[in-house]
């Protein structure tokens, strides 16, 4: 058991840092202010192998491995969490599609998405099942060679500026086993988006529900076979789980950074803030907490690498456990700005913010709960 990384990874981690570093860090506060979605550097990121992370290398992937995904988006959410994780959702489609899409799909499709010319939204959510997706009503009718796709899906992230939806849709039965996956591109007559969400954070990524009205697609264009697509879907959620812990972790970490710095700078009563020990005790917790989650986040991805039988109940537990522990640093880091981290000019402000949203997307962490109940309960 080791738990340093190799030099590859170390080396992986670096370039991703000083991508947050230079490229995001330095406009998180104005794109969020902004609202701005940044395609540009995205597309920057996709030209550093960030849009393929575990797409085999035959159609341009990196073919890398889900705790050097973790890794990366650690190290980019450093810069901004909503980033971070909008590359994780991406993925995440990129990701599905080599795993369960044919050789026609992977050569076709992946090669856009591999650069970011053509972004990617996972559409699962709707109005009506939330945590209780296997309940979904989108439906897909069978029609010669198409199917023909009508429903709603809501909270999806990029939707309207992703040419690409990965879409879950009712092919049969009630429950998991009717449901299919679907690859729908964005000029699709019938596909339209709603109004950007106003949100409390995740203002650099568009929120829009996503309307299917009689869309015509090509069978070619589902994944694996009918019936398939709640496993496709969950198979991708274990990912982006750890994926989002990550974002979380590396968002926490930043905050952490800023509040170190200015404890030590910031004075009262004569001296500096970081001398009063109970404010030491709190950056001493803040800390262990910061490296409890990582290391538990490293033991999740490496048994979702090893096809370990425990894997989705370690996502699972790594995910409700990370965010849930790294909000609460951010949100401490803030605390120790006292006025000062309630202005958006020092960003910690929108760390919270952001983290906010990694403990309801991809599973409710009362959902991660009953994942990890089922599991244990099922063992005896």
């Amino acid at each position: 058991m080791d738990f340093r990384l190799s030099e590859e990874q170390e080396a992986i981690r670096q370039m991703a840092l000083d991508f947050a570093r230079d490229e995001l860090a330095p406009n998180a506060i104005e794109w969020d202010q902004d609202k701005h979605f940044p395609v540009d550097k995205l597309q920057a990121a996709a030209a550093l192998g960030m849009a393929g992370i575990y797409v085999r290398d035959d159609v341009g992937g990196t073919g890398l491995t889900r705790l050097d995904a973790a890794i990366i988006i650690e190290a980019l959410a450093t810069g901004c969490p909503a980033v971070a994780s909008f590359v994780s959702i991406h993925n995440m489609c990129t990701g599905m599609i080599d795993r369960y899409g044919s050789e026609e799909q992977r050569h076709r499709l992946l090669p856009k998405l591999l650069t970011m010319e053509t972004l990617a939204s996972y559409c699962l959510t709707e109005p009506g099942s939330g945590s209780d997706a296997a309940a979904l009503k989108t439906k897909a009718v069978k029609d010669g060679d198409s199917y023909v796709l009508t429903g709603q899906k809501q909270f999806i992230s990029g939707a309207g500026v992703s040419g690409l939806y990965v879409i879950m849709a009712r092919t049969g039965e009630d429950g998991p086993k009717g449901i299919s996956t679907f690859v729908v591109e964005k000029d699709a007559p019938g596909l339209t988006f709603g109004a950007n969400e106003k949100k409390m954070g995740w203002h650099v990524q568009p929120t829009r529900a996503v309307m299917l009205d009689g869309v015509r697609v090509p069978a070619e264009n589902r994944l694996g076979g009918e019936g398939d697509g709640f496993k496709i879907a969950m198979g991708g959620l274990d990912g982006g789980r750890l994926n989002i812990a990550a974002a979380s972790l590396g968002g926490a970490q930043a905050a952490f950074d800023r509040a170190l710095a200015y404890v030590q700078e910031r004075r009262a009563f004569g001296k500096a803030i970081g001398e009063f020990q109970a404010l030491q005790f709190r950056l001493a917790d803040m800390a262990t907490d910061l490296e409890i989650a990582r290391t538990f986040l490293w033991r999740a991805a490496s048994a979702l690498d090893a096809g370990d039988p425990e894997a989705t109940k370690l996502c699972a537990m790594a995910k409700r456990f990370v965010t849930d522990r790294c909000f609460a640093v951010a949100n401490d880091a803030l605390q120790l700005h006292g006025g000062y981290g309630y202005l958006a000019d020092y960003g910690v402000e929108k760390i919270v913010r952001d983290l906010r949203v990694h403990q309801i997307l991809e599973g409710t962490n009362e959902i991660m709960r009953l994942i990890v109940a089922r599991s244990i309960i099922g063992r005896k």
